[in-house]
């Protein structure tokens, strides 16, 4: 049955980011398809609202709270995985981000800080993810990227350029790590989370959004959490060093900032 291709059944798999939007719905969506789940971000309360639904879904949840722009504690949920599960099959980099600003108002100190919170962080967690993999039937990573990383607009120079960084390195990760661990991306669009409450919660800004992507719709954090189940299973077992846009079909941004000219 095609379907049994998408099933993770007792594979386990580390989601940084994971308290809320995409990361907890990539830690939800992976527990239904059958793993176990590491999922870490800063907030307790809500990484206990996401492991309950994960044990909702008949499986396992490791909470680990921790500041995950420290390397250090990245790299050590591939070690929580292994001392609680046994195993590490799938690592999820979905922690990063980067506030947008001008121009001018991007220093090169930011530029540094948002390459390493998107870049520096997905690296570590893989680099202390492979030997665990290695040690079992090999893995698979799914680093999540946007869409600003082949798009152009004002105000995102820092993030823009941080997650194309992360889409290159997929591919350059991907044939460093062929062809017993698969590495592959998922170039997000406008998601219904709460880095995008204020267009969500504005009618106006919403409609506007919407109007502006060609799907007419905002993205669902679940929409991303199928294609991370597609990605980290073996329907997706032929696809490596990939970015696979999932963006209500943009080819250029949907929000405009308001910047003025220089």
């Amino acid at each position: 049955m095609i379907l049994d291709r998408f099933r993770l059944t007792d594979r386990v798999a580390v989601v940084t980011g994971a308290g809320r939007g995409i990361g907890a719905a990539a830690a939800v969506g992976l527990a239904q398809a059958g793993a176990d789940v590491v999922i870490s971000a800063r907030t307790e309360d809500q990484l206990e609202a996401v492991a309950a639904q994960v044990e909702a879904a008949g499986r396992k949840a490791e909470v680990v709270v921790a500041d995950l722009d420290d390397l250090d504690a990245v790299a050590a949920l591939a070690g929580a995985a292994v001392g609680r599960f046994g195993r590490l099959d799938i690592a999820v980099n979905n922690v990063g981000g980067a506030m947008p600003r001008p121009f001018l108002d991007t220093s090169p100190g930011f530029m540094e800080r948002s390459f390493h919170f998107n870049v520096s962080t997905a690296h570590a967690l893989t680099r202390a993810a492979v030997p665990h993999m290695l040690d079992g039937e090999g893995g698979v990573v799914v680093n999540i990227t946007s869409a600003m990383s082949r798009t152009q607009g004002r105000g995102f120079v820092g993030y823009g350029t941080a997650k194309a960084a992360l889409a290159h390195y997929t591919r350059l990760a991907a044939t460093d790590l062929a062809p017993r661990i698969r590495v592959n991306a998922i170039a997000v669009g406008s998601v219904a989370t709460s880095a995008l409450e204020v267009v969500v919660t504005d009618e106006a800004l919403r409609t506007a959004v919407e109007q502006a992507t060609p799907l007419r719709r905002i993205g669902d954090p679940e929409d991303i959490a199928a294609a991370i189940v597609y990605l980290s299973s073996d329907a997706g077992s032929y696809v490596t060093g990939k970015v696979l846009e999932v963006d209500g079909g943009l080819d250029r941004p949907n929000l405009d900032l308001g910047l003025p000219d220089l």
